[in-house]
């Protein structure tokens, strides 16, 4: 410190130009640094990250591994190039047959906005630090970082908007569940339901998960439109989750909220079913009708609220379990693209990402309830290895029926079921009941098999199954690929009875999640479909800059 002196001495009114340099040139990186985090009060951006249980594989499967920390996860989702490329406004899902996986070391491409749709008044500039460090190093630091970097962004700048006060709670949520996902001592105690078990990729994660949802989460719903297209939905058929949830959401107290200002999330509560039967005229092969009612009713909300052209529809959610869902949503490319799209027909070939959408469980509730169903025999009680009986229709079932249609005593196969037998009761006399993909690749039989106490035999390529970022599916199921139908009956006599009574159990223990209750009960399907949006919500960080 004396030479410094002594050199300023020498040096008399220069030196004190010098020292005021020094002092200030730090301050012009400080401020720099902050712009580029902050950026410009006059635009918004979003980004998005990915959470640590987010767990996809080339059929919506996941792995056979009990107990998963959220550490583990993320090692292994690294291994398996779960890192996702961004093309165009999305993440792309490496696991789609038609895209390759993205090795952790190639460069993330930046957000390409080509073509906007004219809802679109301004580009989404992407925060590089953000993206940087999902390439680099792996799924659990990036969620990590996204909750710190949020925090630290808000300590900096006064909070004065309401936007920020709800990432902030989001902030705290993430830290909240990867605190818990480390620490499995903590477990906050609940009248209703301590989820443990091989069923769960990360129970303490996902009860936390669950308990921050029911403390904050606010959806607001748009009150355009009319029914019975909109605000509708039917409640008793295989499309019967639409009616069901547009109808919970929006009785709820607790989840919605009537000030869009303090919602985390936007719902969009059209009913393509209702579209179908309305608006579409039978076998005209005519969809533009449809097509219209979406993409007009879409330019209504952003003419009328800013929060589309906020994100471009990437804190906003779409629901539909009928066939025409995905095509739908195509019409408007940042629903496509951008916005959470819940849906029974989750299927990755036709572009379904799992990190971005969400998978809902087909239920067809044929009285609108599931009086009837719950319940079955113990399994030594259950003297038919096999069930199905069903429609031929779709790729699967023909190869299904074609091997063991009248082939073997011990495997129920029926394309049509004799009169004097009941499904119902056939599947609750069955050990294994066999769920193939039809047209799509959901099926009813999943639920139904739960409802029964029947093990579910998975038949579905490309599906990625309801709430599979929570749930583990192996553990309660089998899985059977398609080129594996002629070996069906080897493949399910090769189960030792010790574990299928041990995936039965687990199948009576997770068959709450899939349950349909009015009014919703914590924990069952409308929650859980809740909680699968919530999640990807946490995925989507959304500012004021």
């Amino acid at each position: 410190m004396k030479e410094c002196y002594s050199c300023c001495s020498s040096m008399g009114s220069s030196c004190s130009s010098f020292m005021l340099l020094l002092v200030i040139l730090p301050l012009i990186f400080i401020s720099a640094g902050f712009v580029s985090v902050l950026g410009p009060n006059n635009s918004t951006w979003f980004s998005i990250s990915h959470s640590p249980w987010v767990r996809t594989t080339s059929t919506g499967i996941y792995s056979s591994s009990n107990s998963t920390t959220a550490s583990s996860i993320a090692e292994e989702s690294h291994d398996h190039g779960l890192n996702k490329k961004m093309i165009g406004h999305h993440y792309q899902h490496p696991y789609d047959h038609r895209e390759k996986a993205v090795s952790s070391q190639e460069a993330l491409s930046s957000f390409n906005h080509s073509s906007p749709s004219v809802l679109a008044k301004e580009t989404i500039p992407i925060h590089k630090p953000l993206d940087d460090e999902l390439k680099q190093e792996g799924l659990l630091k990036s969620f990590n970082n996204l909750s710190d970097h949020v925090v630290i962004k808000c300590k900096k700048k006064v909070l004065n908007t309401k936007l920020q006060h709800l990432e902030l709670g989001l902030a705290k949520a993430r830290a909240s569940i990867r605190e818990a996902s480390k620490y499995r001592n903590n477990q906050i105690p609940d009248p209703n339901l301590i989820p443990v078990g091989p069923m769960y990729w990360n129970s303490h994660a996902f009860h936390r998960s669950y308990l921050e949802m029911e403390k904050q989460f606010k959806v607001f719903i748009y009150e355009e439109g009319d029914p019975p297209l909109f605000h509708s939905g039917p409640c008793k058929s295989i499309y019967s989750m639409e009616g069901n949830f547009i109808h919970q959401m929006e009785m709820q107290g607790r989840f919605r909220t009537r000030d869009p200002d303090k919602a985390h999330i936007y719902f969009l509560p059209f009913s393509i079913t209702m579209m179908v039967r309305f608006v579409y005229v039978p076998n005209s092969h005519d969809i533009t009708p449809i097509k219209k009612s979406v993409v007009d009713y879409v330019n209504v909300i952003g003419s009328r609220y800013p929060f589309w052209n906020r994100s471009l529809g990437a804190d906003h959610f779409m629901l539909s379990c009928h066939d025409w869902g995905p095509m739908t949503s195509k019409y408007v490319p940042h629903m496509f693209n951008n916005s959470i799209r819940a849906l029974c027909n989750a299927n990755t070939s036709e572009g379904f990402r799992p990190s971005k959408d969400v998978s809902i469980p087909e239920i067809n509730l044929r009285t609108g309830e599931t009086k009837g169903w719950l319940g079955g025999p113990s399994p030594s009680h259950r003297p038919v290895l096999a069930f199905f009986a069903g429609g031929l229709h779709g790729p699967v079932r023909p190869i299904l029926l074609e091997h063991w249609f009248n082939k073997d005593d011990e495997i129920k196969v029926y394309k049509y079921l004799p009169k004097h037998l009941s499904y119902q009761d056939m599947m609750k006399k069955s050990k294994f009941c066999i769920c193939p993909s039809g047209y799509e690749v959901a099926s009813p039989r999943i639920v139904e098999a739960f409802y029964t106490g029947c093990v579910p035999v998975l038949i579905n390529d490309y599906y990625a199954l309801p709430f599979g970022d929570v749930l583990n599916w192996r553990s309660f199921s089998v899985v059977v690929p398609v080129n594996e139908i002629p070996n069906l009956k080897k493949i399910l006599t090769n189960i030792s009875q010790r574990r299928y009574i041990k995936m039965q159990q687990r199948g009576l223990k997770v068959r709450r999640h899939f349950e349909v209750n009015s009014p919703p009960e914590r924990y069952d399907v409308f929650h859980m479909i809740l909680h699968s949006i919530w999640l990807r919500r946490l995925n989507v960080q959304i500012a004021d800059r």
